[in-house]
């Protein structure tokens, strides 16, 4: 019986969350989304926007065009595909948002109900962190995210074919959990499952290819636009060189330091975990791999943190760590309000943001999320160590 009271105590803080953020965007949604509103209430969304823009109101087919296709992998594209279908055509973009944002909820609440299978002594930081609760229907991230966690969850109970086909279905949803593969790779080679590593790569690939495969046979121009768009992508909001950039310092040949400083950290990520004396689990360290790639990445939009948050709540280990954990989610909530008044000075709003506060508050978000990865690694290290000591005695 407490079992099931503490259960649903959770979901209701989950759905509490959830309305919470629902009446964040709920401003947006009674103006029609109108700029620069959108932005000084920091309300704006990319589902009603795309909605339109990418002709999914007279349903057209999201990957048709080379130049206006849906800028995303093909489950997030076919699925709002498919919802356009049964979105009323009376005040449509509305509607369209409505049912995203119904099914973003359900998401959300499997997604926290997973963190807390994988983390329950921390479980409610990530439905009650604010970053968390201002982004849920910003874009569709927490489709890819419950996958994701599905594949960390069942990767650590060792049902690696299981693990292989979320990642796959992930991947084929928002591109980041593809970083994920270094941390699993380092797991079972250490492991000595050399064979399981070829079988659990070979896997994902199949299930990334039979959702991919047909779209980019028959709509090439079309599917490659999300990664044509990602490889030609200058310095971006949000990112470290856009920061830089406002600040005055030039980032030439970004491509290659951009190329080589990812190189770089993922090889330095690959020896750190090579190095521990114990053994991690994948929820303690794929958020290694995710800090990188949002870090060095061309474009930091505020809903990475979906992606962010759950992955941290995993891999807590100590509960003085909370302290760095909600400082890194203050430093995110301040860049979260920080880049929608930063736009709206480009909307010409009365009020707005001046580049070098918006500059600050990208480093200050740097900062955040690099002190909390950096404690969370050393205790690690120390808990690996500490291990093995015991178990050498």
């Amino acid at each position: 019986m407490l079992t099931k009271s503490v259960s649903r105590s959770f979901a209701a803080v989950v759905l509490f969350c959830a309305l919470l953020s629902f009446f964040k965007f709920n401003h947006c949604r009674l103006n029609d989304w109108q700029s620069p509103d959108n932005y000084t209430h920091a309300c704006y969304s990319d589902i009603p926007a795309l909605f339109t823009e990418r002709g999914l109101d007279t349903h057209t087919f999201p990957y048709l065009s080379a130049t206006n296709s849906i800028e995303y992998p093909p489950v997030i594209g076919l699925g709002n595909w498919l919802i356009s279908f049964i979105t009323p055509a009376s005040n449509s973009f509305r509607w369209f948002f409505d049912i995203n944002a119904l099914l973003l909820v359900a998401l959300f609440v499997v997604s926290a109900f997973l963190v807390r299978k994988i983390k329950p002594q921390f479980a409610y930081l990530f439905p009650a962190a604010p970053a968390v609760i201002a982004s849920l229907f910003i874009n569709w991230d927490l489709w890819a995210v419950i996958t994701a966690l599905l594949a960390i969850y069942y990767f650590d109970k060792r049902r690696y074919e299981v693990s292989a086909i979320a990642l796959g279905i992930s991947i084929s949803t928002k591109f980041f959990p593809v970083v994920v593969l270094l941390p699993i790779a380092v797991i079972l080679y250490r492991s000595g499952l050399v064979k399981q590593l070829q079988r659990y790569i070979t896997t994902t690939l199949l299930f990334w290819l039979a959702i991919n495969l047909p779209i980019a046979i028959t709509y090439l121009a079309g599917w490659w636009r999300f990664f044509k768009l990602n490889l030609e992508r200058s310095a971006d909001f949000g990112s470290l060189w856009y920061g830089l950039n406002l600040l005055g310092v030039n980032t030439p040949s970004l491509n290659i330091t951009y190329l080589l400083l990812t190189i770089g950290s993922f090889i330095s990520l690959t020896v750190y975990l090579l190095k521990l004396k114990q053994l991690p689990t994948l929820a303690q360290c794929a958020f290694f791999a995710v800090v990188l790639f949002t870090t060095f990445s061309k474009v930091y939009s505020p809903q990475y943190v979906l992606w962010l948050t759950p992955l941290a709540v995993i891999a807590l280990t100590k509960s003085r760590q909370q302290i760095a954990f909600w400082f890194w989610q203050a430093t995110e909530i301040i860049y979260h309000h920080a880049i929608w008044q930063y736009l709206a000075s480009y909307s010409q709003a009365t009020f707005g943001l001046p580049a070098g506060g918006y500059a600050l508050a990208i480093v200050l978000r740097i900062i955040g999320v690099s002190y909390f990865t950096y404690l969370l690694m050393r205790d690690l290290s120390a808990k690996s160590t500490a291990q093995m000591s015991v178990i050498s005695r």
